[in-house]
């Protein structure tokens, strides 16, 4: 067993509060996730435990401490982001990797918050196209329509234009009640709740009637090119193959896509491929094309979420190798009746 260290930091005074969060809860997170004693004395923080995992807090408080000079919050959630990219991504500073500013508005800053986040992130900035696929809750929507924002205000692109497909969900569009706006708002409501949250709301329906902001049904696209625009379309595992293939095709010079979707969550007819689906099988080796996969630890919503993805994630795995098993033993018992059927017609 390694031999118990004991070592202290002095935090600067004027960030020590952000670091060790409301009534020391990030502490008692650390304590939870990494096995060792940490406690503090004003802005001094002692730690014990084994040598390397007393020096890993330790770069962690150094990380933290970067961070709340950035300006970055840092919750309960952050600071298990950090210590897990840490352990996995072996970063030059995790403080830059999560302090990234996409927008701000009234004080609030959208930033990419995980190593898989900033890789997307990354990837929308060096590519003419991004697929983001992920589950419920990793942003692969929300950084899309941020970097959007983003570019539209750095006069990159002169318009953006978000849409999805109006998947119908048991009843027919045509038998709802109200305009075909009414019929199709629900469909295109998180993305008008992504720019509420990045734009001024007064703002949006101006920059609408304006044209410079489009949310519209993914059937609205066709036959149409996309010029000096930042496009983003989600719920992207909801297109059928012929539907991918019109939107991509609608890419024009100065133009941007972004397409996002959650591959475990197909709402389409029985019997049909997702159009994601198929886009990730036969564009992956394209330059120009890059395909991000978000996981089960990027994603930021409640902490319950990211468990309950990966509980599914499991669930489904061992449905699919449960299959398999069946498949290899009907093969061989189909094996096994010809070759019991031959051996028969060879006798006299």
């Amino acid at each position: 067993m390694e031999e118990l260290v004991t070592r202290k930091i002095d935090l600067d005074s004027a960030y020590a509060q952000s670091v060790l969060g409301v009534n020391d809860e990030n502490l008692r997170v650390l304590n939870q996730n990494l096995g060792v004693d940490v406690h503090a004395r004003g802005t001094t923080v002692t730690v014990r435990g084994e040598e390397h995992r007393v020096a890993h807090v330790l770069r962690v408080f150094d990380e933290l401490e970067s961070m709340a000079r950035r300006g970055v919050p840092i919750s309960a959630d952050t600071v298990v982001h950090a210590t897990r990219i840490m352990e996995t991504e072996a970063p030059e500073s995790v403080a830059e990797m999560l302090g990234a500013e996409i927008v701000a508005r009234k004080g609030k800053v959208i930033r990419p918050k995980t190593a898989g986040q900033r890789r997307y992130v990354d990837a929308i900035d060096e590519n003419t196209i991004t697929f983001g696929i992920g589950p419920a809750g990793s942003g692969k929507t929300y950084l899309a329509v941020a970097k959007a924002v983003q570019a539209l205000q750095n006069k990159e692109v002169k318009r953006i234009i978000l849409t999805r497909p109006a998947v119908e969900a048991g009843e027919k569009l045509g038998f709802l009640p109200g305009t075909l706006s009414d019929k199709i708002d629900p469909y295109l409501r998180p993305l008008y709740d992504a720019l509420r949250d990045m734009l001024d709301p007064e703002m949006i329906p101006k920059l609408i009637e304006a044209g410079i902001i489009e949310v519209a049904p993914l059937a609205y696209m066709r036959g149409r090119t996309l010029s000096d625009a930042f496009v983003i379309l989600d719920e992207a595992q909801n297109t059928t193959g012929a539907q991918m293939k019109m939107f991509l095709t609608r890419l024009g010079f100065g133009s941007k896509m972004v397409v996002t979707g959650d591959v475990s969550q197909v709402d389409l007819p029985r019997g049909t491929v997702s159009g994601l689906r198929v886009a990730r099988r036969i564009l992956g080796d394209i330059e120009g094309i890059s395909f991000q996969e978000l996981r089960a630890d990027d994603v930021v919503r409640h902490h319950l979420i990211s468990r309950i993805v990966a509980a599914y994630d499991r669930h489904d795995a061992q449905n699919a190798a449960r299959y398999e098993k069946r498949q290899r033993e009907l093969e061989r018992e189909r094996e096994a009746e010809a070759g019991a059927g031959s051996g028969a017609e060879a006798q006299p």
